[in-house]
């Protein structure tokens, strides 16, 4: 199935909530959390001025996949899932079978998405990337399962606190100022 239809069939068929997989042609996925009508949120580029849109360019060019990686600096976006930047190659689905939780009240995920879009964050690797992210939204913990030699299915609790410390100040603004 070409890549068009297989954002066609994500959009027709996913929830709210619902983890979308972009499967990287070199074995590791892009994740993200649908929010309705064909969009996706998730880690994308942070603001970038004129230098270093050049110097992400080059980047992109010298390695396709990780290029946006190697800055290190994101912000988490709500887009149109088909401009989600992704190597030639690459597959999109819905992933909910992909972690052993039970999602969380979708009340609770909106509470979370809406503290999240917009903060710029630095990408780790290891303790905070995309799949935290996507994962702690619908999950309410962040969990990575594709690094490897580490267990399946654990909590990244550096990424949950990282991730609830944004959510708690954002519901304290919330209360403070109506």
């Amino acid at each position: 199935m070409e890549y068009k239809e297989q954002i066609d069939e994500v959009v027709s068929t996913a929830n709210f909530g619902d983890m979308i997989e972009f499967s990287y042609p070199i074995g590791y996925s892009h994740w993200g959390v649908y929010d309705e009508d064909g969009y996706v949120i998730h880690f994308a580029v942070a603001e970038e001025g004129q230098l270093m849109s050049k110097v992400r360019s080059y980047l992109q060019a010298m390695f396709p996949v990780c290029g946006d990686l190697l800055l290190g600096v994101t912000k988490i976006r709500r887009m149109p899932i088909g401009e989600v930047t992704v190597p030639e190659g690459s597959h999109v689905s819905i992933g909910n079978n992909r972690h052993a939780f039970k999602p969380t009240e979708q009340e609770d995920m909106r509470r979370r998405r809406d503290a999240l879009l917009g903060q710029e964050l630095t990408y780790k690797l290891l303790t905070l990337n995309c799949e935290h992210f996507a994962t702690f939204v619908r999950y309410g913990k962040a969990v990575c399962n594709q690094i490897p030699a580490k267990a399946k299915n654990v909590e990244c609790e550096q990424a949950t606190t990282a991730f609830n410390e944004i959510v708690s100040s954002n519901d304290t603004t919330r209360d403070l100022f109506g």
